[in-house]
């Protein structure tokens, strides 16, 4: 079972090309070792870069926390780019690695602080991601850690977009299940959780999360599929002509345009 999250986030939900030129990948690189620059420097010049060169961003937020290990802000926005990074990847193993490596970062953010929102959040992600290249018994057990997890950033920030995203996403995953999966996980892998998927819940999360960030192509897509595999076309072409029709201002904006076009062909 495959969760995608935050493009196709999860597990579910959910967030996903790199190639910036490579002049501006060396500008943009961390100083040597042994320069001045602290740690709020470096993630403030992540931050800078994370929409447009998320591998960039990355590195800025791994020599954050060479400079200081538990830095929170380093820490969940270290998981999230190594999983933007891990999206567009296209060697196997190097997404693999990437989300690995986005898991492990957002465990520490967590551990760091299990009171903010975000930690958990990329900690959702994180797990729907790497959950892909495991073990049916595995990826049901991490789909239902993603859920709990996107859950706990709900409870500390309502309306997190994200958070929202991904537990939509994992609704809508796993009523895409065929009948016999559902059961075969239910009653023998340990997803019992897997009875509280509906689409109602899919479609509601989906459409809070375009509510908060209308501008985000990721939630607009995902809510268009939902849409559509619930037999509403007119509402699944609103989104889907949105998404056409906007701007590209992230880095995997072309990756949801042409999921959108690959659903207006399901109208």
């Amino acid at each position: 079972m495959t969760f995608r999250a935050p493009a196709r986030a999860l597990a579910a939900a959910a967030v996903l090309a790199l190639a910036a030129p490579a002049a501006r990948a060396q500008l943009s690189a961390p100083p040597p070792a042994g320069s001045q620059i602290s740690a709020a420097e470096h993630v403030a010049m992540g931050d800078r870069e994370r929409a447009s060169n998320p591998a960039s961003a990355l590195r800025h937020y791994e020599a954050a926390l060479a400079a200081d290990a538990q830095r929170y802000e380093a820490l969940h926005k270290a998981a999230g780019a190594a999983i933007d990074v891990g999206e567009s990847a296209p060697d196997a193993a190097r997404r693999t690695a990437l989300y690995k490596s986005g898991e492990e970062y957002a465990r520490r953010a967590v551990e760091a602080n299990p009171a903010d929102a975000e930690g958990h959040f990329v900690l959702a992600r994180a797990l729907g991601r790497t959950a892909q290249s495991l073990g049916s018994r595995d990826r049901v057990k991490y789909a239902g850690d993603v859920r709990t997890h996107a859950q706990e950033a709900l409870k500390r920030d309502p309306r997190h977009a994200g958070a929202l995203h991904v537990l939509g996403v994992w609704h809508a995953e796993v009523m895409r299940l065929s009948g016999v999966t559902r059961f075969m996980a239910k009653n023998f892998l340990g997803g019992k959780v897997f009875d509280s998927a509906n689409w109602d819940e899919a479609q509601r999360y989906l459409e809070q999360a375009v509510a908060v960030e209308p501008d985000r192509l990721v939630h607009r897509v995902d809510l268009a599929e939902i849409y559509l595999d619930r037999k509403n076309t007119a509402k699944a072409r609103e989104q889907i002509e949105f998404v056409l029709r906007a701007p590209a201002t992230e880095v995997n904006d072309a990756r949801y345009k042409r999921q959108a076009e690959a659903l207006q062909k399901r109208l």
